[in-house]
């Protein structure tokens, strides 16, 4: 038979040859972390949940986001989303509004009635819970979950901790979808018992015959600071005025109020006062804006909303209707100082927002549990000194927000699980984090970010309605789209089209690819043309 001058091989004869065995190094698929979930305090599966609310399943996305956090419809108005600040697509263009998207599925959840799925068999063992706060009720989901039965006791008249008392975003209009979450809950058999303050850990873990025990008491005890005040004004802590916001009668703050602090409680009682009918609600803050502990998203909005802010100054006096503000100076060390220079405001009112503390009477006598700074020690797996007693959310170190306070919840439940069948849990390990070196963000179509509504400026001022609105769901499903599936595979078939062996092999929908490495030649086309860095190469094995 006579060949074209560019053959050397009868068609279909290079396959016995596999050019596989010229490969120096291999490509292989791989399920890099992304940023995203690196970030999330809950521990959210955010880029999968993603993927399900793209392609319209919302369902199947509240299905697996609630795998970690029992409360996304309450977590879309309140979190602090530090997965947007890590996103890659940030450095894009705009990050992915994952928290707006949350708070969509979560209310999709509500609004279709959907429910959490209960345990197959029950196992027989016991677990008090005290607190209902978000850590509480996510240690109390997680713990039912697999079975335990579960009793939260909770000191006061009503579930939700923080969320109902101290949070503007979830304001009275709202408060129906805490209710609802929580309620959501107790149908898995959890049960919570309210007005029961536990005043002894120990008399009720033996005397309700628990096997184990999660404390979860949030920091509702303010923090005093000693204020000369001669001719005694009207002096109030944040944390009474945020609760009294439950209550049928609202605190009466005056026209002028100040606000000593500058966490996000300050910021808080600050907008409430404007709401309140205040014509001026004023923040004392002793350090300058770049160290204040207080979100800035939320410090934007209540400046925005005329909440006023006297930077480095600082109370030393409070008369009957005016106080004594000292101007203050940062140091070298970036500490305040004062200056000797004082001023005068006018103030029907001042709450202190000083922070808050727990009330740890309740574990008066309990033999090897250690406090520390008015926190408690616990180990990695979230236990205690004393074995059965774990312990989470504002109860020890660590950041105190609802994101953080769900996450030790979960943590909590998984050790407490694992130590009632006498195991030891240990935390999977974590794969490399998908970094936004490793994509290729020219294969993505350019999408601005979606925008939520905005309540208008003078019903954020006169009214407790919901300040930022909600997706509808074809701005949810767009959101979701700008996901760049960083570092796992979404089936672009991007390697497929550019191998030039023909060595990638397709599984089918959702089972993603594979490589023939009797002809894959290692060139790396594949690692270097995928759009999100699902594909590493790493040296062949002589």
């Amino acid at each position: 038979m006579k060949k074209p001058f560019a053959i050397t091989l009868d068609p279909g004869s290079s396959l016995a040859n596999h050019t596989g065995s010229w490969r120096t190094v291999r490509p292989v698929y791989v399920d890099r972390l992304p940023p995203c979930n690196d970030a999330c305090p809950s521990g959210e599966n955010i880029q999968g949940w993603l993927f399900h609310a793209e392609s319209g399943d919302y369902e199947k996305a509240w299905r697996l986001l609630t795998e970690a956090n029992p409360l996304p419809a309450c977590m879309g108005r309140v979190c602090y989303h530090p997965c947007e600040t890590a996103c890659n697509r940030a450095q894009l263009d705009e990050c992915v509004g994952v928290n707006a998207i949350e708070r969509f599925i979560g209310d999709e959840a509500l609004k279709h009635g959907w429910k959490f799925m209960p345990p197959a068999k029950s196992t027989g063992m016991r677990v008090m819970v005290v607190g209902a706060g978000p850590s509480g009720l996510s240690a109390a989901y997680q713990l039912a979950r697999v079975g335990h039965t579960v009793t939260i006791r909770e000191a006061g008249p009503v579930a939700g901790g923080m969320m109902r008392f101290g949070i503007p975003e979830i304001p009275p209009a709202a408060r129906a979808v805490l209710d609802a979450e929580i309620a959501r809950i107790a149908a898995l058999g959890v049960s919570i018992e309210l007005n029961s303050k536990v005043d002894d850990v120990l008399a009720a873990k033996r005397d309700g015959h628990f096997d184990a025990v999660f404390l979860a008491v949030g920091a509702h005890i303010a923090k005093r600071a000693y204020l000369p005040a001669g001719s005694a004004g009207k002096m109030l802590d944040a944390v009474a005025v945020l609760r009294s916001m439950e209550g049928e009668e609202r605190p009466l703050l005056g026209r002028r109020v100040v606000v000593y602090g500058g966490g996000n409680t300050a910021l808080d009682v600050a907008r409430t006062a404007k709401r309140l009918g205040a014509e001026e609600s004023v923040i004392v803050y002793r350090r300058t804006r770049e160290k204040m502990p207080a979100h800035d998203a939320e410090l934007e909005e209540a400046l925005q909303e005329g909440v006023l802010v006297k930077w480095l100054s600082t109370i030393r006096e409070a008369g009957e209707s005016s106080i004594t503000v000292e101007k203050m100076t940062l140091d070298e060390k970036g500490m305040a100082q004062p200056t000797g220079e004082f001023e005068t405001l006018e103030a029907d009112s001042v709450v202190l927002a000083l922070g808050q503390d727990v009330d740890l009477s309740l574990l008066d006598g309990v033999p090897g549990l250690e406090l520390d700074g008015g926190v408690v020690k616990v180990d990695v797996n979230m236990m205690t000194g004393h074995a059965g007693i774990f312990a989470g959310g504002d109860m020890v170190p660590g950041e105190r927000t609802v994101t953080v306070g769900i996450g030790h919840g979960k943590l909590a439940a998984r050790n407490i699980d694992a130590w009632l069948r006498g195991e030891t849990w240990t935390h999977p390990s974590r794969p490399e984090i998908a970094s936004f070196d490793k994509l290729n963000t020219w294969y993505y179509s350019d999408a601005p970010k979606a925008q939520r509504p905005v309540l208008d400026m003078v019903r954020r001022q006169s009214t407790f309605e919901e300040v930022i609105g909600g997706f509808d769901p074809a701005t949810a499903q767009f959101e979701a789209r700008r996901c760049l599936s960083c570092g796992n595979c979404f089936e672009c078939d991007n390697c497929y089209g550019v191998c030039p062996d023909n060595a990638v092999i397709k599984l089918g929908a959702g089972n993603r690819y594979a490589f023939n490495y009797d002809y894959c030649k290692g060139c790396g086309l594949c690692v270097s043309e995928c759009p999100c860095g699902a594909i590493r190469t790493q040296p062949e094995e002589i």
